[in-house]
């Protein structure tokens, strides 16, 4: 915090870079951020190779890059951002409301969506948003990233017929005293190859990939006292 005359508190202003292909744009947003007293423009360019020479060159990555979807590489502009400064927020500007083109963006790490009709206070606001880790779009963008996550989460769900039978969950119990494949068959006195396709199924039905974690899914699910 800076204090200013009077006693009051400033708060420091944003470093703020912009990535927009035409000049006339990337002129007018750049301006305009130096305009807001919230936020002070490190750079600004229209290529992506260009952006990263300039982001290198500077003593510490802006806390925002405003990244246009104008741009020959599109989301993977963002992506490549996002790999190389992993803790600077993106927005990503002109995005069309369409599901795709929503989802992709955020899986490329954006932190902001700037949609093709917001205003100009709208793109400022979200780049001062996208800081705090909040993001200001449009009640549409909203529900696409709702409808994935909640498509995502459904991919995850259990079935009714990827509860464990009773062997499979005898198997986890001697699976959690330490048991290996081996004695796990002498105990129950069946063959070896039983015991590991038991055990590769119990893995694909709890969807995880190692013998603690089965045992950890088990017991969240509940039903392994009953054996």
């Amino acid at each position: 915090m800076l204090s200013v005359p009077g006693g009051g508190l400033l708060r420091p202003q944003l470093d703020v870079f912009v990535l927009v292909a035409v000049r006339l744009y990337r002129d007018g947003i750049a301006d305009a951020l130096a305009r807001d007293d919230r936020f002070w423009v490190v750079g600004r360019c229209g290529a992506l190779q260009d952006a990263e020479s300039q982001l290198l060159l500077l003593p510490a990555a802006p806390a925002v890059t405003v990244v246009d979807l104008g741009l020959p590489e599109g989301a993977g502009a963002a992506r490549s951002l996002r790999a190389l400064w992993p803790d600077m927020s993106i927005v990503a500007l002109g995005v069309p409301e369409v599901d795709a083109d929503i989802v992709q963006l955020a899986e490329a790490g954006v932190d902001g969506l700037v949609t093709q009709d917001a205003s100009l206070a709208e793109l400022l606001d979200a780049v001062a948003a996208a800081v705090r880790n909040e993001a200001l779009t449009t009640p549409t963008v909203a529900g696409v990233l709702l409808r994935r996550v909640a498509s995502l989460a459904g991919e995850h769900r259990p079935t009714e017929d990827a509860y464990l039978t009773r062997r499979e969950r005898e198997i986890v119990v001697l699976i959690s005293r330490g048991l290996s494949n081996k004695e796990i068959a002498q105990s129950l006195r069946i063959e070896l190859s039983t015991v590991k396709n038991h055990v590769h199924n119990i893995l694909e039905k709890l969807h995880v990939h190692r013998r603690a974690e089965a045992v950890s899914a088990a017991r969240t699910r509940g039903g392994l006292d009953e054996i």
